[in-house]
């Protein structure tokens, strides 16, 4: 074989497979430009060498999105895998300024709405800090933080509440019912909610009592996805997070004469005397959470 005459094969630049990556998990050019520290127009001058490096769009655009093409949603696959394995490397030669093993405590919400995105880019910036993660209630966790056995929690509070260390993230609390059904309509009103540590609970149980309105609980569970199957079925409405709503899962129209619920937020409870690592994944939380 001729070396000579073989073509070359190019190379993909770590910070291309980034910006793919950021873009993927982001939605759109600007987010991730921020996620890169790029502006939008570098972040798309980057797109556009990739593709043209590749001979192939990975990229669906529109006024409104950005969607990876069936070769982009390949690509993803392979970048994430590439970086994985360059963080790998880098950890065997440099040696970490935190390394050990943090135990994280969440609860369902906080998991699903921020914890996926939050620690995979803390391994990235981390590769020698362990996050081991226990999904709870509230005052499970609390109580887990002040016995010593978790160094860091998130959980659900009342927003004036100041006995919930730090918060990180203030959200709109409304009732979520199914889209044209009618549990809403039923008396006693059937409600979906949790164990009488939950702070959902609570304030839509004074709401409805202080309404002086007839109900019962017919639906319990401490997981977003289960209420919301009870909702679906219309067996039941639920106080819900307004960012978990979607679908066939839609806030009740006020014509109902449901009581106003309060804001909530979601705080958190560091142990005392913290190491390096806890510190660190505390940091990236704070973060990372109240930009979602």
């Amino acid at each position: 074989m001729n070396i000579a005459t073989t073509p070359k094969v190019p190379l993909l630049d770590l910070d291309l497979l980034k910006t793919l990556v950021a873009i993927a998990e982001t939605g759109n050019f600007s987010a991730a430009a921020e996620v890169v520290f790029r502006s939008p127009s570098a972040v798309s001058m980057q797109i556009k060498k990739m593709e043209g490096l590749l001979g192939r769009p990975v990229f669906i655009r529109d006024s409104r999105s950005v969607t990876l093409t069936e070769d982009g949603e390949a690509l993803l696959l392979h970048a994430r895998r590439v970086l994985a394995l360059n963080t790998q490397i880098i950890s065997q030669f440099i040696r970490p300024d935190v390394s050990g093993t943090v135990r994280l405590g969440a609860t369902d919400h906080a998991t699903e709405a921020f914890l996926s995105d939050a620690l995979r880019r803390f391994a990235q910036t981390h590769p020698a800090v362990s996050v081991d993660v226990t999904v709870d209630h509230s005052s499970q966790l609390r109580a887990n933080v002040a016995r010593g056995a978790m160094d860091i929690a998130l959980v659900t509070c009342q927003t004036a509440d100041n006995g919930t260390g730090e918060i990180l993230r203030r959200e709109t609390l409304v009732w979520a019912g199914l889209k044209g059904g009618v549990a809403v309509e039923k008396i006693p009103l059937p409600i979906s909610v949790w164990e009488e540590g939950c702070i959902w609970r609570k304030v839509a149980v004074d709401a409805l009592e202080e309404q002086q309105r007839a109900y019962h609980v017919a639906f319990k569970s401490s997981h977003i996805s289960a209420q919301k199957a009870g909702i679906r079925a219309d067996l039941a409405i639920a106080p819900l997070p307004s960012s978990t709503l979607g679908g066939d899962v839609a806030e009740i129209n006020q014509s109902y004469g449901l009581p106003t619920l309060p804001d909530y937020a979601i705080g958190m409870i560091i142990t005392n005397n913290a190491s390096a690592p806890v510190n660190a994944v505390a940091d990236h939380l704070r973060a990372t959470v109240a930009m979602r």
